[in-house]
């Protein structure tokens, strides 16, 4: 598309991105790139936020935040850039938790974050402030102000996502998934609207179960993506995955790790979806959902990549 087509189109283009984890992070910073800020909101999952030190930790805003203010660890995809880890070590010598790894410069986020909500102040408003202290210019918004933590159901007990996902890394087999509380949940100042003003919404390739799921959970939100132009992007390519552990959690509920099976999972909410040059033979039995296959290189390794993704989704969208 040449330049001038894309800046006229999304100079009134409004987008709503659904994000968790370091895939969403990252096209979120891609669609960052290409939209003015105003037309821009990102709505992120607060599943697996936690109580931990006493602090209110939530790693899919932190990672969100972090990789559209620039900040973000870039080997990892989560944490901050230059991270010491003072803190840590001497919590360790102390005797203390040091299975949760939180830098020292992420504390002081968390620090903040739960001194904000001691005084009264909602998760969103909260989130706002440090987005506008970060210098991010897009708006961001949790799911919902309410404590909704995401529950690993697994063969042996029910844990907590972060149990299952950091201190267990992943090795017990999964059978289910429970949002708990997520029936009294109500959504975040501006996210209905945001989703009812959008021309596009976007599922970004985040994990399923753990990161999209406990967003449309929330009521009033799922609903509000009927009727409307939805693209998804699998974070399955060739079977895996390249962060998160999306890939296994398909296995352990007893279906193929695949692009189609994505689909398949959202064939109620996609207009269209865009897999991977990888899985282009799998685009006709897409198509066969009565969603509309895309395929590209999905991966992002670069900020390039990320800006060129996006920039491929908004002229998609078009034809939906």
């Amino acid at each position: 598309m040449p330049i001038f087509e894309l800046h006229r189109m999304t100079s009134t283009m409004q987008v709503v991105a659904l994000a968790g984890g370091v895939g969403g992070a990252r096209l979120v910073d891609g669609l960052a790139q290409v939209l003015p800020p105003e037309h821009l909101t990102v709505l992120v999952n607060v599943g697996d936020d936690f109580q931990h030190l006493g602090l209110k930790i939530c790693p899919d805003l932190d990672t969100v935040c972090y990789t559209l203010a620039g900040k973000a660890n870039p080997e990892t995809g989560w944490g901050r850039v230059d991270e010491t880890w003072n803190a840590l070590e001497s919590l360790g010598e102390l005797g203390g938790p040091t299975w949760f790894r939180l830098g020292d410069r992420d504390l002081a986020l968390h620090l903040e974050r739960t001194e904000r909500l001691h005084m009264g102040l909602p998760l969103s408003q909260v989130t706002y402030d440090l987005c506008k202290k970060m210098g991010i210019q897009v708006r961001v918004l949790p799911v919902t102000d309410d404590a909704v933590p995401t529950m690993v159901q697994t063969l042996d007990a029910e844990l907590a996502f972060q149990d299952y996902f950091v201190r267990q890394q992943c090795e017990p087999v999964i059978t289910g998934f429970r949002f708990a509380g997520v029936e009294n949940a109500t959504p975040a100042p501006g996210v209905i609207e945001a989703l009812r003003k959008a021309d596009l919404i976007v599922l970004c390739p985040s994990t399923p179960w753990v990161s999209l799921d406990p967003i449309l959970a929330i009521p009033g939100v799922g609903e509000a993506l009927n009727l409307r132009r939805v693209v998804g992007v699998s974070p399955i390519i060739g079977g895996q995955t390249v962060k998160g552990p999306a890939a296994k959690m398909f296995r352990d509920l007893g279906m193929e790790a695949s692009a189609l099976a994505v689909a398949q999972h959202y064939e109620r909410q996609l207009s269209g979806f865009v897999i991977d040059e990888r899985d282009a033979a799998q685009a006709e039995a897409v198509q066969q959902l009565d969603i509309l296959p895309y395929v590209t290189d999905t991966i992002m390794k670069s900020r390039f990549d990320r800006r060129r993704l996006a920039m491929e989704i908004l002229e998609f969208s078009r034809l939906l």
